[in-house]
């Protein structure tokens, strides 16, 4: 059933998925299959749990919980794109199912060099889960956007570009002509995605002498 329910998510998006056409799919009773799962909410999580099976784990974290936090993003971002229907429906209600459990007991495994709190640690998994679907969402919305476009993205964007640069040749945006004039932010989303990810990483890694205490000997944890 759940596999089946993926299928025309995949196929047709999640508002697609109904028991009527997941029981057509399978070639049952539609009131049957409410036996198993009573709410369209469980069917959701159910769904998600089967995609979080996706993820690929080495035998043991590699000692660097950087590097295995970075690996679990894309390996995040690369499921979500398969599963495009997953950044409707994923909420942290969902949390505690099988898969969700697997993937939670790995990312604390991957933390365990990182010297900080445990809550901090269930920070960080949950910011860097928020990262990802953030800009998967954004991703999405904007590749929707431009295939309802009567004209090419490169046509809309110097369009864009061209009344941007009016506006702050008027003089009214002082701030935003200062950064403009500067150096190009990147503009490639693995590479935007790539410097956000690592800016997040960042901000959790303990700094000071020995890579753990301040100047003044305290503990230094991230803000």
């Amino acid at each position: 059933m759940v596999d089946a329910a993926v299928r025309i998510a995949d196929a047709d998006g999640i508002d697609a998925v109904s028991m009527r056409r997941i029981a057509a799919d399978l070639g049952c009773g539609t009131m049957s299959l409410y036996n198993y799962v009573p709410r369209k909410e469980d069917l959701y999580e159910l769904m998600v749990d089967a995609a979080s099976a996706e993820y690929v784990f080495p035998d043991r974290p590699s000692g660097d919980w950087r590097a295995d936090m970075t690996d679990l993003a894309y390996q995040t971002r690369a499921i979500m794109y398969r599963h495009p229907w997953l950044s409707r429906v994923m909420t942290t209600a969902y949390g505690f199912s099988p898969n969700a459990l697997r993937y939670l007991e790995w990312s604390l495994g991957c933390l365990t060099p990182l010297d900080v709190p445990a809550g901090l640690k269930m920070q960080l998994i949950a910011m860097v889960n928020g990262t990802v679907m953030a800009t998967v969402r954004n991703e999405q919305a904007m590749a929707e956007r431009a295939r309802g476009l009567p004209w090419s993205e490169a046509e809309e964007q110097a369009v864009r570009g061209a009344y941007l640069m009016g506006q702050v040749a008027s003089g009214r945006y002082p701030h935003l002509a200062a950064l403009l004039a500067e150096a190009a932010a990147p503009a490639d989303p693995e590479e935007i995605f790539a410097l956000t990810l690592s800016r997040l990483l960042d901000s959790f890694t303990p700094t000071g002498p020995a890579g753990e205490r301040g100047d003044a000997g305290e503990r230094v944890t991230p803000a």
